[in-house]
């Protein structure tokens, strides 16, 4: 097929043998292959400057196609439009395929991005130890964390920012992952301990006059948080020092000292030296959940003994023998909504029951 016989054909120009013969090429397989090659070829000899057309005249071509086409042979031309239809399908499913992928993607980043801002809305966590238990924590960053009875950890679930901040109310062992881009910081009341990749213990019961830093290995620094919110370094430590700050008047006490006695709570053991009855007695009712009242004639003892996962009568009983006290052990009261109070335990000194004899 030519292209001066199908421009004869659009112009009406053709005779019956010539009208015949682009029928005949109309129904062959191969008219939509030509007439791709044909319309290649005239838009690349297509130039806009030399060609204009008004819209008069291309109105007027098309219905002449549109009438020759219905005149000579509608039910080939039903059929073409059948497959161009069908052709056209095909070009928009491809299209499609793009749109969809793209759409895709964005409704899975929003959905990414809407499971990200819910993580920020709800991601502080805490942990508690209850007053007669342990727990241990393993953070995102890889740091594992051992509270001691009665204490508890604020932490995010994913680490923002420039540091890697957690709350501290109690007592724990940090063992830090290193990371010395993101410094981890533990903070206690108005003090907070400072580390890259460090193992050091933290004591900051609500109800002590201190918080007691006891580093194991690697550095931290000890900060003092000011009223003015403007933290100050107070002390950076070395392995084997322990420092003491004083809440109420600020003032920082440090020393070097074996650091297993401060640290061997992680491991159910119970480390006194010369500790006075006042502070067993505080670790031993935070540790097995009860509640011990010393009397005043008993403070002036103290203690030096190591308990490892004793029970807590055979601890007294132990103390008992040791120095001339005596523990009374209260029955438990029951409560109006069915509970049971905490255990009551009172140590107040033996009697002398020796009597001289004449």
């Amino acid at each position: 097929m030519t292209k001066e016989l199908l421009e004869k054909y659009l112009n009406n120009c053709c005779s019956p043998e010539e009208v015949e013969e682009v029928n005949r090429w109309m129904k062959q397989q191969s008219f939509f292959a030509d007439s791709k090659k044909l319309g290649k070829s005239d838009w690349a000899k297509f130039d806009e400057k030399d060609s204009v057309v008004s819209d008069d005249k291309l109105d007027t071509l098309l219905d002449k196609i549109h009438h020759k086409l219905n005149i000579e042979e509608p039910r080939t031309i039903h059929l073409k439009s059948n497959r161009f239809i069908s052709l056209m399908s095909r070009a928009a499913a491809i299209i499609l395929i793009p749109v969809l992928a793209f759409l895709f993607y964005t409704i899975s980043e929003n959905k990414k991005l809407t499971h990200q801002i819910a993580t920020v809305s709800v991601d502080s966590l805490e942990i508690i130890a209850p007053v007669g238990s342990r727990t241990v924590v393993e953070l995102n960053d890889g740091s594992v964390v051992h509270l001691n009875c009665g204490s508890r950890l604020k932490y995010p679930q994913n680490f923002w920012g420039q540091t890697r901040g957690v709350t501290l109310s109690g007592e724990g062992y940090f063992e830090v992952a290193h990371n010395p881009d993101k410094p981890f910081v533990v903070t206690a009341g108005r003090v907070d301990i400072k580390a890259l990749g460090t193992v050091f213990n933290v004591n900051a019961y609500p109800e002590n006059n201190d918080i007691a830093t006891t580093l194991v290995e690697g550095k931290v620094l000890v900060e003092e948080i000011m009223n003015s919110g403007r933290v100050e370094t107070v002390s950076e430590m070395k392995p084997g020092q322990h420092v003491k700050f004083d809440k109420t008047t600020g003032e920082i006490n440090s020393s070097l000292v074996k650091v297993d006695k401060y640290i061997a709570w992680k491991d159910g053991k119970l480390v006194f030296e010369n500790e006075p009855i006042d502070g067993v007695a505080q670790r031993l009712s935070r540790m097995f959940n009860v509640d011990i009242q010393v009397d005043e004639g008993v403070e002036k003892f103290n203690y030096t003994v190591t308990f490892v996962d004793e029970p807590l009568f055979q601890i007294l009983e132990l103390l008992s023998v040791a120095t001339p006290i005596k523990y009374e052990a209260l029955p438990r009261i029951k409560n109006p909504d069915g509970t049971f109070s905490k255990q009551k335990i009172l140590i107040d000194k033996k009697k002398n029951n020796n009597v001289l004899k004449d």
